[in-house]
């Protein structure tokens, strides 16, 4: 049975208490090794727990296991993340939406790795969303609307090549059509100017991301 939402919550540094207010009640929760651990942190039923389980504690994994929640062990040698390896199993239970709880503390390589896995066309058949920190990060594919505070920052990155036929309505900069290169800072530092704006992406797929509400624009 298709799902509507599904969560994964990364390993790592615990991500924000406040993303848990996001998560709808019921719905099934993948968490990625020590994700586990700050699943139940959160006050999530976990239902799947995947990793190498270098992280989380033998005695969550045990008492996971003895609640019912599935577990999927990976040898550590492996060739992808245990996000990734959550991910993969959000996306067979085909939902409509992911979202996905990580941190923006801890190691730089892999939060940069986790941010851009988020655009893989692996997961091109849901709509995807992350809470990184307090900042937020949506996946666009095609067009999306976005629901924010006038005045609030918001930045346009391409992921996996170039993003082509870039539109935007309710940015105070507005793009019309333009490609916006992987790599190029063209899309930092937007904000919003209405209370929704809406964006399109004619081939391609944009990260946009919403920095945390204290975090200015640079200098």
């Amino acid at each position: 049975m298709s799902e509507r939402i599904v969560v994964v919550v990364s390993g790592g540094t615990a991500p924000a208490s406040s993303a848990a207010l996001a998560v709808p009640r019921g719905v099934p929760v993948i968490a990625a090794d020590e994700g586990l651990e700050h699943a139940l942190a959160l006050g999530l039923d976990v239902t799947v727990a995947v990793g190498d389980f270098d992280s989380a504690s033998s005695e969550a994994v045990t008492a996971a296991e003895a609640a019912g929640v599935r577990i999927e062990r990976h040898p550590q040698e492996k060739d992808a993340t245990d996000l990734e390896l959550a991910l993969d199993v959000a996306i067979e239970l085909e939902p409509e939406r992911i979202l996905v709880l990580a941190s923006d503390a801890g190691r730089l390589d892999h939060t940069l790795a986790s941010v851009l896995l988020l655009a893989s066309e692996r997961y091109a058949g849901s709509e995807v969303d992350a809470f990184v920190g307090e900042a937020r990060v949506h996946v666009v594919r095609d067009r999306r609307s976005l629901e924010g505070e006038p005045g609030e920052l918001v930045t346009l990155l391409a992921g996996n090549g170039p993003a082509e036929g870039v539109r935007t309505e309710g940015l105070v900069y507005p793009l019309r059509g333009e490609t916006l290169e992987a790599g190029s800072s063209r899309g930092v530092s937007n904000v919003f100017a209405s209370a929704k704006a809406t964006i399109a992406v004619e081939r391609g797929v944009l990260l946009v991301v919403r920095p945390a509400p204290t975090a200015g624009a640079p200098k």
